[in-house]
């Protein structure tokens, strides 16, 4: 388990998608999955017994599918970036994933790019692939900061390395002039939180779109200490949600989550299941020794 994943909101896509990425990529692995409780059905109105979560790897990336129905939908705000090592590859990836997708940008030439195109798949999440042949990670994570966030890339990076231990800002390449952004603002930014890399980038121009729930991270934490030390930092200028969710003051979305939680909630009795599912959904920031208790019952 890694310490930060991905998750994606989709409305009961997930086995779907699954099996799309499978046809996709190479190396993809499932991990686990977890089923509606009682509890979390009546919460969201999903059935319960029903897929609630399903969760893989991608290239070594890991995600988390959460089948929530149509609340929240994934926008290019947040978009994943794939380093391919030959033209080719890159064609193949673009090609396979743009199927009944939207090309945002089509594949071509750039001025930063040998080979480079931007699309959102049939699921409406956001794909950047390019020629990156000496790129450390095959996925990351591109945060763009538009509309009222555009000129706040360089704050998030600086915030998010000063709270996760053992970060740093990798590079940073700033808009000149003629590049198409303001001067001085973040064209390209990499970061790293805890190991796991990281890709920020303010964009001028009017965009429909900003951060929200369609795409979060979850932080995964083996005590209580670190738990509270992350929402309070996190939680500072933004808002508190349920269930360990939470938003930053970008808007860019987070789950804090216990280690604990992934094994209880792989829990085959399903009294223990339904009683560890009640107590989470009854929580804001959550608690380890509460759902602990509610697992002993």
């Amino acid at each position: 388990m890694k310490n930060i994943s991905t998750c994606i909101w989709m409305d009961n896509q997930a086995e779907e998608m699954l099996a799309f990425y499978q046809t996709v990529f190479k190396n993809v692995q499932k991990l686990r999955s977890t089923n509606y409780s009682q509890a979390s059905s009546a919460m969201s109105g999903q059935p319960a017994g029903s897929l609630m979560t399903l969760e893989f790897e991608i290239e070594g990336q890991e995600f988390m599918v959460l089948n929530g129905g149509p609340i929240f939908k994934p926008n290019p705000s947040i978009s994943f970036y794939i380093a391919c090592k030959t033209v080719a590859e890159v064609d193949e990836t673009f090609k396979r994933l743009s199927e009944d997708g939207e090309v945002l940008m089509p594949l071509d030439k750039y001025p930063f790019s040998e080979r480079f195109g931007w699309l959102n798949d049939k699921f409406g999440v956001s794909w950047r692939v390019n020629l990156a042949v000496d790129s450390l990670q095959k996925i990351t994570a591109s945060l763009m900061f538009c509309g009222a966030n555009e000129g706040r890339a360089e704050e998030a990076m600086k915030l998010y390395t000063s709270i996760f231990k053992n970060s740093k800002i990798v590079q940073t390449h700033r808009f000149e002039e003629g590049q198409g952004g303001t001067v001085g603002h973040v064209k390209h930014g990499v970061f790293d939180l805890d190991g796991e890399q990281f890709i920020a980038f303010d964009a001028p121009g009017n965009h429909a779109f900003n951060f929200n729930e369609g795409v979060s991270f979850i932080v995964n934490c083996k005590t209580q200490e670190e738990i509270n030390d992350f929402w309070s930092k996190l939680t500072e200028g933004g808002r508190p949600s349920q269930c360990g969710w939470l938003s930053d003051k970008f808007g860019v979305s987070w789950q804090i989550v216990p280690t604990v939680l992934v094994d209880m909630l792989q829990e085959k009795e399903p009294a223990r299941y339904e009683n560890v599912m009640n107590a989470l959904m009854q929580m804001t920031k959550l608690d380890i020794d509460a759902l602990k208790a509610a697992y002993a019952k």
